[in-house]
């Protein structure tokens, strides 16, 4: 993929997609493709470049929003590590047919992929006081998890947090601050494989990457400090409001744009 030219109001919204996706990534304990991918699509990229370029926006974007977690203590690292297994796996899985599926496949993939994350949250509620459980059974589970999410990752250019987030809340008991944390800290050897893999088929547009990317670590900060002084009801119902809107975005570009 040649490198597209960068007029002034693309680096514009480069740069500010890049505050809010820093900001929603220490709120939400997402990597912010869920905002990327879509405004690389406005600025013109392919779904599929979109989706490359927004994961090699996300490994500064998760590695800046999870220090705040972890000098709070709100990662589980062990089961970070094992979803990390998976995900790696799952990521160059991704990648591979990332290169290969038709653009409406994609465009629609991301839809309903949206549409399950915001059924989620408006089901459960996790508990601010909850941890997670490892014995065998939620180990295998953790290794299972994180393949999907990497799978997903690399496909749709998210991170994987919209994944992780409610299931570590919802399937193995964790509080909204440690699943935020966790995924935090789960999806940067997954986004960094992904990108690796999506460099080499020249997927990657490393100037949008980088517009989007270091601007967002400016903003993590204050995204995390936001978690903490919401409830988690709160965060909850915010995040499922925020992705139906990303919903409506994304079918509307979806009917719009052609095969």
């Amino acid at each position: 993929m040649s490198q597209r030219r960068w007029g002034r109001r693309d680096v514009v919204t480069a740069v500010l997609i890049g505050l809010a996706a820093g900001l929603l990534s220490g709120l939400f304990g997402i990597g912010g493709g869920t905002i990327i991918v879509p405004a690389l699509v406005w600025c013109g990229l392919s779904q599929r470049q979109a989706a490359a370029t927004s994961l090699a926006a996300i490994v500064p974007t998760s590695m800046a929003a999870v220090i705040p977690y972890i000098l709070a203590g709100r990662v589980a690292w062990a089961a970070a590590a094992l979803l990390v297994v998976g995900v790696v796996a799952g990521a160059r899985i991704g990648a591979h047919w990332l290169a290969r599926l038709p653009e409406r496949v994609l465009r629609w993939g991301f839809v309903g992929f949206l549409a399950l994350v915001a059924v989620s949250q408006f089901l459960f509620t996790p508990q601010r006081d909850g941890t997670i459980d490892l014995n065998w059974a939620s180990g295998a589970g953790l290794v299972g998890l994180g393949l999907l999410t990497g799978v997903l990752a690399a496909l749709l250019g998210v991170g994987g947090g919209v994944v992780v987030v409610p299931s570590l809340s919802l399937v193995f008991g964790a509080s909204d601050l440690i699943a935020r944390g966790t995924s935090l800290l789960m999806m940067l050897p997954g986004a960094v494989s992904g990108t690796l893999k999506n460099s080499q088929n020249k997927l990657v547009d490393l100037k949008a990457a980088a517009l989007i990317g270091l601007p967002a670590i400016a903003m993590t900060p204050f995204g995390s400090q936001l978690a903490e002084a919401l409830s988690a009801r709160l965060n909850t119902v915010l995040f499922g409001i925020y992705v139906l809107a990303l919903l409506a975005r994304s079918v509307f570009v979806a009917l719009r744009r052609p095969a």
